[in-house]
């Protein structure tokens, strides 16, 4: 039975997994139909670009991207989407910044706040926890022998980055956001590939939650994410190394 189980829980596991992903490609499509719209070239239409570059770093295939463009026109034509942010609590006082992109914002509304109240949080007013985040842009690259700290270290600093901090697999490259796509064009430009390429809210300080409040906190982000209308959740909560994809 031993043996049963454990194989039920790994494709317990990649069923979880593939249902993200499958998530994950259906927000970054509807990002790219929506900076697509008006102009589907990424050559010449900056925001594309950047949204192109995060689907490609949540290893999105470039066939669905496309189709993703190609669609925009037709799909999108009829359809209003504006992005909404929301701000709220969680358990132990953690902080959400919650970005969503909808055609009913009273819908939207609605299942933001209803999400939190379940899960033991709540739906705070705009300006309530965004002061504990800077707004920034951020490339993760992968550590290679290839690349060398050096190296790339001089890169940013040509392309306009702030600053470059080195993990022990891989290093951050931080702009700010008017500067991110230059940058990023810049280091594509030198044959550089992103793990992680987007501008997102960076909290100032994190905080630890005890292992219940822990378990609640990622279950309101997994819950958070599931709605469809959701297109990123920001946090200031330090969470263990299996979860810290948020």
């Amino acid at each position: 039975m031993s043996g049963h189980s454990k194989w039920h829980n790994i494709q317990a596991k990649k069923g979880k997994a593939d249902a993200a992903r499958g998530r994950i490609f259906t927000k970054l499509g509807r990002e790219i139909a929506v900076a697509a719209k008006g102009n589907p070239n990424p050559e010449t239409n900056s925001k594309l670009a950047d949204v192109i570059a995060k689907a490609k770093a949540n290893n999105m295939p470039n066939d669905n991207i496309q189709r993703c463009i190609k669609k925009a026109a037709g799909e999108l034509g009829s359809a209003t989407y504006e992005t909404l942010v929301y701000e709220g609590y969680g358990v132990g006082g953690s902080a959400l910044i919650i970005n969503t992109l909808t055609d009913n914002k009273n819908r939207t509304a609605g299942d933001v706040r209803s999400t939190l109240s379940k899960c033991g949080g709540e739906l705070g007013s705009t300006g309530c926890v965004s002061y504990m985040f800077t707004n920034r842009g951020l490339l993760v690259i992968e550590r290679t022998l290839e690349l060398d700290e050096d190296t790339l270290t001089e890169y940013a600093i040509e392309a306009g980055a702030d600053d470059v901090v080195t993990l022990d697999d891989v290093y951050e490259v931080y702009t700010d956001p008017s500067a991110f796509s230059d940058v990023r064009k810049y280091l594509e430009g030198k044959g550089i590939e992103f793990l992680e390429a987007d501008v997102r809210m960076i909290p100032q300080n994190k905080i630890t939650l005890n292992e219940e409040n822990t378990e609640k906190f990622i279950k309101l982000l997994d819950k958070l994410e599931e709605l469809d209308d959701v297109q990123d959740v920001y946090h200031n909560v330090e969470l263990p190394d299996d979860e810290e994809e948020d």
